[in-house]
């Protein structure tokens, strides 16, 4: 997981095809589902509730849309919206008498025909331009959302989340809330870690690669990235009814804007193009950074006494965090990696140069 394999020579293909070849890989799964499984009793609600429950809803929808941005190759930048058209129809099945089973699908399925009529007219183009194009997408529904009432009852309405059962269960309680998010996050990591071994898997990495040399040995670029918009689409629908449902319990139009979109991208980015357990540290970093460089500068603050303006301390965090994300984005493009490399091995060389 954290290491790469070397000097392994497997003998049998079910070896080769396991998840976790490694029996300290396996532990290690074995004890973060432990501990994720036995949370509800061991932590207090404030930090159930608080930061591991968002996180899993959040790493939930960065690894649907890290399976377009990062399987696929093709940019996103109104994911957000598909998650807002997730919540609303769950939420519309659920206040029709719909079970929260059939709502989630329909979610689902709502976004995924939605994402994927968007994602037929975006595909005939590339890069900037399909950015541009999944950008309209998010404000023609957050627009759509807004001024319709009968989506959402208005820009400053609310709609509340009925009371709802999983497999018979009541969704009351913050633990059966928890179970329920981290259920569908365990079936959408397992998805996402075996998608690449599949051959819907192989073409998006051709589609990925190079379009149209994919196109060249038989893979079909435009249905392939279709249906990479479709199933980033159905999870993120799905995302948006475990949202309202554990999470939010009410959904109004303010919750799903532009903002939400960009910082999904920005978990992707960070966490890695194409990695399942990257998608977990971008989203952890998103979601806490915020609040850690907010409690480090005002104990900073604090200890050499300087006095610091309630506007100025809103405000210095959020300028670090985006500075934080800028030099994540940037230490590639810029060069910076290669720069730290040469001057780390220069230094770890250079003690040795005159020695005899």
């Amino acid at each position: 997981m954290f290491y790469r394999r070397a000097g392994i020579l497997h003998t049998r293909y079910q070896d080769e095809r396991q998840l976790w070849p490694f029996a300290f890989d396996r532990n290690l799964v074995a004890i973060v589902l432990a501990v994720l499984l036995a949370a509800p009793f061991v932590f207090e609600r404030l930090y159930l509730v608080t930061y591991l429950l968002p996180w899993i809803i959040w790493s939930t929808a960065a690894l649907g849309l890290n399976l377009l941005m990062g399987g696929a190759g093709q940019i996103h930048l109104g994911y957000g919206a598909v998650i807002g058209i997730g919540a609303y129809a769950s939420v519309h099945l659920l206040r029709a008498g719909v079970p929260l089973e059939l709502a989630m699908l329909g979610g689902g399925l709502a976004s995924a025909v939605i994402g994927s009529l968007f994602g037929a007219a975006a595909l005939r183009v590339k890069g900037l331009y399909l950015a541009m194009a999944t950008l309209a997408m998010q404000y023609i529904v957050d627009f759509v959302i807004s001024h319709f009432e009968v989506i959402s009852g208005g820009t400053q309405a609310t709609l509340q989340v009925p009371p709802a059962r999983f497999l018979g269960v009541p969704l009351s309680s913050d633990a059966a809330a928890y179970y329920f998010a981290l259920g569908v996050g365990i079936v959408v990591t397992l998805f996402m870690l075996n998608v690449k071994r599949t051959s819907f898997g192989r073409a998006l990495a051709a589609v990925r690669e190079k379009d149209y040399a994919a196109a060249v040995i038989g893979v079909d670029s435009f249905r392939f990235k279709l249906m990479a918009f479709f199933v980033s689409s159905f999870i993120g629908g799905v995302v948006g009814c475990v949202l309202a449902v554990s999470y939010y319990r009410a959904v109004s139009p303010d919750q799903f804007h532009l903002d939400l979109s960009i910082q999904l991208v920005a978990m992707v980015i960070v966490g890695g193009l194409g990695s399942v357990l990257g998608s977990f540290f971008g989203a952890a970093l998103i979601l806490f950074a915020p609040i850690v460089l907010n409690h480090l500068v005002g104990t900073g603050a604090e200890l050499i006494g300087l006095s610091i303006s309630a506007d100025l301390r809103a405000h210095l965090p959020l300028m670090l965090y985006g500075a934080m994300i800028m030099g994540f984005l940037l230490w590639e493009p810029l060069g910076l990696a290669k720069i730290y490399n040469n001057t780390r091995n220069y230094f770890l060389v250079w003690p040795f140069r005159h020695a005899r």
